[in-house]
């Protein structure tokens, strides 16, 4: 008998599916559609660890052990000698040509984790010569508000670097704004199509999104060897989890994403040699989590009430440091670790950006 030619893409899809492949006569079960496949925005799932995590978190109490052994990625330090360098790059162009980069930043909303992030991104960029324009808009500004907001410094010459500080308040449509950037000035490098360009080999985005990036610095920078290594990600938000696990792929990093409804998670986080952690839970990671001579990235900044604290608050992140330092080879530190390197390669955006915009040669 004479056996019929089943396409690749469909065979993949029965296999997938646990179902066997079905041919166009048995098409009524799909309700009149050529394929069984939703699209995707309605299987999409937010990311939430605290509001669907069954995993019991709790308060981070071990003393720090006398016998420390983990190296700690000093961020800080890391990110000063990059800033250093950028401030020099600022000054040539601006001995050479008269002008300096300049970054557009617009802020919806007042979550305390934003205004820390935009504070610090004002900071570091007067520190090294780029000129920093901010919008503010209300919580319950329109998606038109915010857009409109994006179009005028999409046009506007003067400005080289655009950045929507995210995440957004839940009324707005955070995919649909974030086309409104003009490719050429999405230094946070989260425009779909920068996207797409990460996720494809052979491809070059623009920009790469600043935390990936970063956390991609300080391993090579601290000599960690990517290519070959198992890594986990945990949280598959746009802003990390997603460009973090595309961006370790193309360092040759076999990489797993765990999110919220990710089954025995300690069991898969214990096979990373690398751990970035990006899910805003505090101390979620634990020292049991972690396989011995891992490299932990903590991305998580989470804010618990501090009174002592001028802004009334301090940051830790989502793995217990007192613990994880006990068990890892080399671990970010919150504060100090990734978050001033997400600003260092803000502004190594941005200067980037300056660059193809004036015709100016740079190093960055």
């Amino acid at each position: 008998m004479k056996r019929r030619a089943v396409p690749i893409g469909a065979a993949l899809h029965s296999i997938c599916s646990g179902t066997r492949f079905l041919s166009l006569s048995t098409s009524g079960a799909f309700s009149h559609k050529t394929i069984k496949s939703p699209a995707l925005s309605s299987v999409d799932i937010v990311d939430s660890w605290d509001s669907t995590s069954k995993l019991p978190v709790q308060p981070c109490t071990q003393k720090l052990s006398k016998n420390q052994t983990a190296k700690i990625i000093d961020g800080s330090a890391i990110a000063e000698g990059i800033r250093s360098r950028i401030a020099s790059e600022v000054r040539r162009m601006k001995e050479s040509i008269g002008r300096v980069p300049s970054l557009a930043a617009i802020l919806v909303g007042q979550r305390r984790d934003s205004l820390t992030y935009v504070r610090n991104k004002t900071i570091a960029s007067e520190e090294v010569g780029i000129k920093f324009k901010l919008t503010s808009l209300r919580e319950d500004c329109t998606e038109s508000e915010v857009c409109n907001a994006l179009c005028r410094y999409s046009e506007d010459p003067s400005v080289h670097g655009i950045l929507l500080q995210l995440p957004l308040p839940q009324h707005l449509d955070e995919a649909k704004i974030l086309s409104f950037i003009s490719l050429e000035k999405d230094v946070d490098g989260f425009h779909p199509l920068n996207i797409g360009h990460l996720a494809m080999q052979g491809m070059e985005p623009l920009f790469i999104p600043c935390t990936p990036k970063g956390c991609i610095e300080l391993l090579l920078q601290s000599g960690v060897e990517i290519m070959g290594k198992n890594a986990v990600v945990i949280g598959r938000s746009n802003i990390v989890g997603l460009p973090m696990s595309l961006l370790l792929q193309r360092h040759h990093a076999t990489v797993t994403v765990l999110d919220a409804l990710t089954k025995n998670p300690e069991k898969i986080a214990r096979e990373a040699d690398i751990l970035v952690t990006a899910a805003g839970v505090p101390d979620l990671v634990r020292g049991s989590w972690l396989k011995p001579g891992a490299v932990v990235l903590d991305v998580g900044t989470n804010p618990i009430e501090d009174c002592t604290s001028e802004h009334g608050y301090h940051l830790v992140g989502d793995v217990c440091f007192e613990e994880a330092v006990r068990v890892a080879s080399a671990i970010t530190p919150v504060p100090g670790g990734v978050g001033p390197m997400t600003v260092a390669m803000l502004l190594c955006n941005t200067l980037e950006a300056a660059k193809r915009a004036l015709n100016f040669t740079t190093t960055c």
